[in-house]
């Protein structure tokens, strides 16, 4: 029950204060331009990815299937970010409630879950094509992808929901100011005047699992996969199934990279400066760079926007 009531132990006198980005930067108002077109950029990419994806017949493949699914995440994870953070500096206000700030956490905390296990899955996707082709089609069926894509959701919501709610229901006694854009699990801890040690021990073997899962998952697979191109005869074979895999492995990476850092590594190597570089980096900046990885590298994905982008003269030309 205490759990379930953390939303009504805060009232507006109680609301925390987000210091966010900008207070560190010579330019702010120039910074806020950047980001606001790097959020267009993410937005735009990742909506025209899941539209192609959808709409072209050719791309109705496990692999794209699981690319539209990484597009939707990123599309929600930057708006659970970005937008009240350009508000908050355009309107210069910088609270944040405690209802809002425990939403913004789980669905933030929700969606990195589940796009840690949604990259496993991708790679297992890649292990399947290309060292198990002939049997491809058939184990990676339709109704496979979206038990898998479920479960990953699902994982994704229960890290949220174990979380979440133990985070918030601590007592904050200390200053109500977050050194961070938004609510990371974190920099809110930071504001309590408890002891948090345990909680602190439980979080970091909980990422550690939900980290340790899907890397071992992903490096079994391209251990294989390696394997298999190394086997390859034709020049062209292996020629795109690295370019398939390099494309993977780069968000992989990315992604990884800044979970460890933000999740695993001791507090002494923590400031709040290089927590919120690091945040911009795997929230704002990856979103945006997913779809030019996994298109301009694409033979098929830019084969269908080139067919999308002349639907238009064609149409034109049809009604002449």
């Amino acid at each position: 029950m205490k759990n379930m009531n953390w939303m009504a132990n805060y009232t507006g006198e109680s609301d925390f204060i987000l210091v966010g980005i900008f207070s560190q930067s010579n330019h702010p108002a120039l910074l806020c331009v950047v980001i606001f077109v790097v959020f267009l950029m993410a937005l735009t990419g990742n909506a025209v990815l899941i539209l192609l994806i959808h709409f072209d017949a050719h791309l109705h493949t496990p692999m794209y299937f699981f690319i539209s699914q990484l597009s939707l995440m990123d599309v929600m994870y930057i708006s659970i970010t970005v937008p009240k953070m350009l508000i908050d500096q355009i309107m210069g206000i910088s609270n944040i409630s405690a209802p809002e700030c425990g939403m913004q956490m789980f669905l933030y905390v929700t969606l990195a879950g589940s796009e840690c296990f949604l990259l496993a899955t991708m790679a297992y996707d890649r292990y399947m094509a290309i060292c198990h082709p002939l049997h491809y089609p058939v184990l990676m069926n339709h109704r496979l992808c979206l038990l898998l894509a479920s479960g990953c959701w699902f994982l994704g919501s229960v890290d949220g929901f174990m979380l979440t709610p133990i985070t918030m229901t601590f007592p904050f006694c200390r200053s109500r100011e977050i050194h961070h854009f938004f609510c990371e699990v974190p920099a809110v801890m930071k504001l309590s005047c408890s002891d948090t040690s345990l909680y602190e021990t439980v979080m970091y073997l909980c990422c550690v699992l939900m980290l340790l899962i899907p890397v071992t998952v992903i490096s079994s697979s391209y251990y294989f996969i390696l394997l298999t191109i190394h086997r390859m005869n034709l020049a062209e074979g292996r020629k795109k199934a690295f370019a398939t895999c390099s494309s993977h492995m780069t968000v992989v990476i990315l992604f990884y990279g800044a979970a460890v850092y933000t999740y695993m590594l001791p507090t002494s190597y923590h400031t709040s400066e290089k927590d919120m570089i690091v945040s911009v980096f795997y929230t704002i900046l990856t979103p945006g760079l997913n779809p030019l990885i996994y298109s301009l590298r694409n033979k098929n994905v830019m084969g269908a926007l080139k067919k999308m982008l002349n639907v238009g003269p064609v149409f034109q030309e049809t009604i002449k």
